[in-house]
């Protein structure tokens, strides 16, 4: 669009309520399976377990970024912050220019459940860590740049309150209205186990013998086509043969006595020409003859 900084710029879209809180209740199951948190580029080698939850809500009253670097350490989720210092780097084209001039990758994320914490004072300085309220949980923070699994750090109050929020599959949200946790479609995700289970393979058909599809030959160029598709093809082409090697053959002898004619010598040439030419005159001489009698 033209000039994009201008106010009439559509910079928001609007999207289903059901389909944005399908996208969060995804995200946040999504920031529980270690092999999606790990696939997103995340340290957590040394972290005990996947969702971390910190139990003692002192972590709430954090004021000091030294606090927040040692509680960080305490958890070991230090070594995530540290890849984001490394990959902190110079933007790349005009877009320095514009306030945005460095670009790096996203560290943990802390879910916490109080309002206006002062921790969020505490890790505001710390690169690539984000905060979040529980109530207020923002999907470009859960799945940045739409890729899920990102590592996440919940305060013990923060969990208990998903259930208040997004319910279960036992009973609804009691804080929106008749809205239930989306079943899964597959409850066992391990889909190679589900096929290699005696269950499954009791039942199924055995293995299908490959069907060779016949590879298609041009009849242009394969001889043994074209005599199936025309049986008389085969005995054009070797009369086709025959013929140019006549006229090939009667080429060379044509050549051949051209260059004999060449290699005679000067003065037989000189005869052969003045013979000739003498000729011409007698038989001019007698036509000359014959039109003046009559």
């Amino acid at each position: 669009m033209f000039a994009p900084t201008k106010t009439y710029r559509r910079w928001h879209r609007k999207v289903n309520k059901n389909q944005k809180r399908y996208a969060i209740v995804s995200a946040l199951s999504a920031s529980a399976t270690t092999a999606l948190v790990f696939a997103r580029g995340h340290r957590i080698e040394q972290i005990p377990e996947v969702p971390l939850i910190v139990s003692n809500d002192t972590i709430l009253d954090l004021e000091k970024t030294t606090q927040a670097i040692k509680l960080l350490k305490t958890l070991n989720a230090y070594a995530d912050v540290e890849r984001v210092k490394n990959t902190r780097k110079i933007r790349a084209g005009k877009g320095k220019l514009r306030n945005r001039r460095y670009t790096q990758r996203r560290g943990p994320l802390i879910i916490y459940h109080k309002k206006n914490a002062p921790m969020a004072k505490a890790f505001r300085n710390i690169p690539g860590v984000d905060l979040l309220e529980v109530s207020r949980l923002n999907l470009l923070l859960l799945a940045p740049g739409g890729h899920i699994g990102r590592f996440i750090i919940w305060t013990k109050g923060a969990i208990d309150q998903l259930d208040r929020l997004y319910g279960n599959y036992k009973k609804p949200s009691s804080d929106k209205v008749d809205y239930r946790l989306p079943f899964a479609k597959v409850v066992n995700s391990d889909l190679a186990r589900v096929i290699n289970s005696d269950e499954i393979q009791s039942v199924i058909r055995g293995r299908r013998k490959q069907r060779r599809v016949p590879r298609k030959k041009n009849p242009l160029k394969n001889i043994g086509v074209l005599t199936r598709l025309n049986p008389y093809a085969k005995s054009a082409r070797r009369v086709a043969m025959r013929q140019s090697k006549r006229n090939h053959e009667k080429i060379v002898k044509v050549k051949k006595a051209s260059a004999e004619k060449k290699k005679l010598p000067f003065t037989d040439k000189a005869k052969a020409g003045a013979a000739k030419r003498k000729e011409a005159r007698k038989s001019n001489g007698a036509f000359k003859k014959l039109l003046l009698s009559q």
